[in-house]
């Protein structure tokens, strides 16, 4: 098994490289553009207005007002703000939230949390290609329905939802909908308007930009409650000195990535599909997991019988490739093993799961070397196992 002169980065799932530009914009703001942004002085003015463009910038990837953004640390965090504050700010309403058995863990253990706090919490199920239906969605709500939060796109086998057709249902029923899109926001368009959500959490490490910075679309008249409390900036919901440097790299990567990215998603949708295609022909037994057309352009998740995830990661690490597996298969563990278990899979196979997610800058050259390689790692992990 040889190796490839460079390492292969193909786990763009988990988090992205930096772009070379994005660096440029966060440096600058350590070293240049260093002043508070509350502060009238040059300076300050100086940090307000690169807080103000990054807010026109995200506005317009979003299809959004820019009084309609908070700046929070990251997805996590955007949604956690989403669950809790809303829960809060309709605790007078009802108790009663709609969710689906595949979201990240930072939307499930908050509604956990809640539901320990005497919410009540619907878990809708998914079908076999990761897919929600929006008629169950329709068929769960109540009237002390308060919430439904249901991610853009699955982190583990990259389906894409249907959330512009639950948004049309919640809109009409007046139910506040938020939808988690860290995964597909300047991955695949992502309009607020058309997606008809009232919330949306991105995350900036997912597209190029810096870890530790995201943001909360909040749309306007929704009602909310903060959960930090501190100087009152970004309209209270968020308050605290606002992280100008890592701001102007989440507005200089959805920037660079909007400029792009019809391109991109014909890119690696083409080498995705070229992938998905070649694999299935050289290994037995293996299976894409996921809607095959509706999915993240750079998603290849699949699952393989009599082999472990976790060996072929490490296996693969050993050639010079970075992917991503299951280490577990439990409904409580919140491992990837359980999101493919949702699907109707079986644990034994959900164990036997790997995701490959390919980015803009990968080449055929990469994918073909993963292709020549892969294969004889599965052939000598079964082996091994005696299969």
């Amino acid at each position: 098994m040889g190796t490839f002169p460079k390492h292969i980065y193909f786990d763009h799932g988990a988090t992205t490289p930096v772009h070379p530009e994005v660096v440029q914009s966060v440096n600058a703001c350590f070293t240049k553009f260093y002043g508070n942004p509350s502060e009238p002085h040059r300076l300050g003015r100086e940090a307000k207005q690169i807080l103000n463009q990054a807010k026109k910038t995200l506005g317009s990837a979003l299809g959004a007002d820019p009084a309609e953004i908070i700046f929070t640390s990251g997805g996590t965090e955007s949604n956690n703000l989403a669950v809790f504050g809303t829960a809060e700010a309709y605790r007078n309403k009802g108790n009663h939230i709609i969710s689906s058995s595949i979201e990240h863990p930072a939307i499930m253990l908050p509604l956990k949390r809640l539901q320990r706090k005497g919410y009540e919490i619907t878990f809708l199920p998914v079908d076999s290609m990761g897919m929600i239906d929006p008629q169950k969605v329709l068929a769960a709500i109540r009237p002390q329905t308060i919430l439904v939060t249901i991610m853009h796109a699955n982190n583990v086998f990259g389906s894409i939802e249907p959330i512009a057709q639950i948004g049309e249902i919640l809109r009409e029923k007046k139910i506040p909908f938020h939808s988690d899109a860290a995964q597909s926001f300047c991955h695949i368009p992502t309009d607020v308007s058309a997606l008809q959500v009232d919330l949306l959490s991105i995350s900036g490490h997912k597209f190029y930009g810096p870890k530790g910075i995201g943001a909360l679309y909040i749309r306007k008249g929704s009602k909310i409650m903060p959960q930090i409390f501190g100087g009152g900036q970004q309209r209270g919901l968020r308050p605290g000195t606002e992280n100008i440097p890592l701001i102007a790299g989440l507005a200089k990567a959805c920037q660079l990535s909007q400029e792009h990215l019809t391109d991109r998603i014909i890119r690696v949708t083409v080498l995705r599909e070229y992938l998905v295609e070649t694999v299935r022909k050289k290994i037995q037994g293996i299976r894409l997991c996921g809607h095959p057309l509706k999915r993240l352009p750079g998603n290849c998740c699949f699952t393989l019988n009599n082999v472990s995830g976790q060996d072929m990661v490490d296996q693969l690490d050993q050639a010079n490739i970075a992917v991503s597996g299951s280490s577990a298969c439990a409904a409580s563990s919140m491992e990837p093993a359980s999101a493919i278990t949702a699907l109707g899979i079986s644990c034994e196979e959900a164990v036997g799961s790997i995701r490959i997610s390919l980015g803009y800058e990968n080449t055929l050259a990469e994918v073909d070397y993963f292709l020549d390689v892969f294969p004889k790692i599965v052939t000598k992990l079964r082996s091994a196992a005696n299969f």
